[in-house]
């Protein structure tokens, strides 16, 4: 089976809305997909990684422009 890039639209939420909104998604897909969040809350930039790091996920990359931060997450099989 082909993993999927699946999009996730954050932006104007705030914490901690954006990573609970990640994980709700996760929590559906398998290992090898991805997710790319689009988010405006800065609080991100740490939230999510360090979520990611918790639940044993990484984050492939992470960009900001015009205000907006986006975070692709690589979904690895859970930690816990």
């Amino acid at each position: 089976m082909s993993s999927q890039t699946y999009h996730l639209d954050a932006r104007r939420l705030l914490c901690p809305m954006p990573v609970i909104r990640t994980q709700d998604m996760i929590s559906g897909l398998t290992e090898g997909d991805q997710v790319v969040v689009v988010c405006t809350d800065p609080g991100v930039l740490s939230d999510i990684p360090s979520w990611c790091r918790m639940h044993g996920h990484e984050v492939l990359s992470t960009t900001t422009r015009d205000r907006e931060i986006t975070i692709t997450v690589l979904v690895r099989s859970t930690v816990r």
